[in-house]
């Protein structure tokens, strides 16, 4: 089995996630179908349908955070840093457009983009792997090349 690394405090956040699916989502929506049951004829029942929904949803999560723990390996990620590296926090610049983005480099697993956390598997996680403060790298976005400059690394 191949594993994908992720920061402790990303498996702990999977871990809570289903903790909580499993001991309040799920025993509620149980709840919430047995009432829904009580109230007779289930094929217009709207409220049944939806906690039933709710239930695949819910159970369907279950399944990809289990799937996602159990193929993750929590990798150390504490610094100094003088490159980009897993668990490091970096700041780029989009020469082009003076825009500035700080990312933290994390697995496939937490990666959460527009809250910070970047995929080492996204194509920028990818172009900034090794560099170091100062390195420039060209990246396209949606066929125009883009020029990035690594202004710090942490």
């Amino acid at each position: 089995m191949s594993y994908s690394p992720i920061t402790r405090k990303g498996m702990v956040k999977l871990k809570e996630e289903l903790e909580r699916l499993q001991t309040v989502d799920r025993p509620n929506v149980i709840k919430a179908i047995e009432e829904a049951r009580a109230h007779g004829d289930l094929s217009e029942n709207a409220e049944y349908h939806a906690a039933k929904e709710r239930q695949a949803i819910i159970l369907s999560r279950i399944d990809e955070l289990q799937v996602k723990i159990a193929s993750s390996q929590v990798v150390d990620v504490s610094g100094p840093y003088t490159k980009c590296v897993f668990g490091a926090t970096v700041t780029l610049e989009n020469v082009d457009t003076d825009e500035l983005l700080t990312y933290t480099l994390v697995g496939p697993h937490e990666s959460d983009p527009e809250n910070g956390f970047l995929s080492i598997a996204a194509p920028i996680g990818k172009a900034v792997l090794g560099l170091r403060e100062g390195d420039a790298f060209l990246l396209d976005k949606a066929g125009v090349e883009h020029e990035f400059r690594v202004l710090s690394v942490e």
